[in-house]
C-alpha cells in the first residue's frame, strides 16, 4: 500500500525546501563585485551611485557623462541626472518600440540590460565604444531588478 504524505506534512517540506534553495542562492555579492566597484549592492542608491555616476578606474564611464540634460540633450532622451528612477523604471524605451527600460521582477525582458549586454537591441551595446559593466556588475543589477526594482 502506498502512503501519501498529508497536505501539512507536504506543505511543510516546500516551505523547508524553498528556505533552504533560498539561502543556498543567496551568496555575498559583495564575494566577487570586484575592486572598481566595492561598494555596489543591489540597491538604486548603489547603482545610481556606483554605477550611473561614477567613471571607474579601469576606464568604464558614468552613464551620466551621456544621459545629462546638463549642457546638451540626453542620449535617447534618457536623464539619469534629475530623477533616474522614474526615468527607468516601467518606461518605455523611445528607440525600440515596445521595449520597457526597467520591467520590476523581469531583467532579462529589461531593456536596460539588453543594451548593457548588447543583445537584442536597437543601435548600439553601452557604454558606447565600453569598457562595459562587468558581469558582476550586471549581476547586481539584474539581482535589483529582480527583487522588484524598489526605490531604495
Amino acid at each position: 500500500m502506498t502512503r501519501y504524505p498529508t497536505p501539512r506534512t507536504w506543505l511543510l517540506g516546500c516551505v523547508l525546501g524553498t528556505a533552504i534553495a533560498a539561502a543556498a542562492c543567496d551568496e555575498k555579492l559583495s564575494d566577487f563585485i570586484g575592486p572598481s566597484t566595492p561598494n555596489l549592492s543591489p540597491t538604486f542608491a548603489s547603482i545610481r551611485n556606483e554605477i550611473f555616476e561614477t567613471t571607474e578606474t579601469a576606464g568604464r564611464p558614468a552613464c551620466t557623462n551621456c544621459h545629462t540634460n546638463v549642457g546638451r540633450n540626453p542620449a535617447a532622451g534618457l536623464n539619469l541626472r534629475s530623477d533616474p528612477y522614474t526615468a527607468l523604471v516601467g518606461v518605455p524605451s523611445r528607440n525600440r518600440a515596445g521595449a520597457t527600460l526597467i520591467i520590476p521582477g523581469s531583467p532579462e525582458d529589461s531593456y536596460v540590460v539588453r543594451k548593457l549586454e548588447g543583445r537584442d537591441i536597437a543601435g548600439a551595446r553601452m557604454p558606447l565604444n565600453g569598457p562595459y559593466l562587468s558581469p558582476n556588475q550586471l549581476a547586481v543589477l539584474k539581482r535589483w531588478i529582480e527583487i522588484g526594482a524598489p526605490n531604495n
